[in-house]
């Protein structure tokens, strides 16, 4: 696998490369030389303890606040931490973003467990920390200036749609269980 690249672009690849006859990216733009169709859809939330100031505050974290401040973060290549970086070039009219980390960590329950212990805020996605935001075992963070919305998007090679057989029997299950 290509460690320094981002998840959706491993995935792209090995689409492309027939390694793989349908892929999952949360990736918003069509791959060029691919088919896709949206799936479902996701926002990559701010999370913190209960107790932490940002949970306890009125007024809304700016993007460039989020920007500044250490994260408890996914490994580099996680498709979760290439959303926020380039949701953060967006919203400061960068060309490219980077983020401050505080820890890193493999995957996204040792985020989880990481930000309930107080190792600092994280952003995950809402379909991941929704039990935990249920049973206020973390908070979400109000956010201003930046869009953390996207798209989960299936991606294959060749006509409108994907191949026949367990590839194309996978998408319609998963599509037809996607909120």
């Amino acid at each position: 696998l290509h460690d320094a690249l981002p998840i959706c672009v491993t995935v792209i690849d090995q689409v492309r490369g027939g390694d793989a006859d349908l892929g999952f990216t949360e990736d918003s733009t069509v791959p060029k030389g691919l088919r896709s169709k949206v799936i479902g859809h996701d926002e990559l939330v701010v999370v913190v303890r209960p107790d932490h100031p940002w949970a306890l505050r009125r007024k809304p974290v700016t993007a460039a606040e989020l920007a500044g401040t250490p994260l408890v973060s996914r490994e580099e290549g996680s498709g979760t931490r290439h959303a926020l970086i380039v949701a953060l070039a967006g919203a400061l009219g960068a060309a490219e973003a980077g983020i401050p980390i505080a820890l890193v960590l493999s995957t996204t329950s040792a985020v989880r467990a990481a930000v309930i212990a107080g190792a600092g805020p994280a952003v995950l996605s809402e379909l991941a920390v929704s039990d935990d935001l249920a049973s206020g075992r973390l908070a979400r963070v109000s956010l201003v200036g930046i869009d953390l919305r996207r798209a989960l998007r299936a991606v294959w090679v060749g006509s409108r749609v994907p191949p026949a057989g367990a590839a194309r029997d996978l998408l319609g299950h998963v599509a037809s269980h996607a909120r």
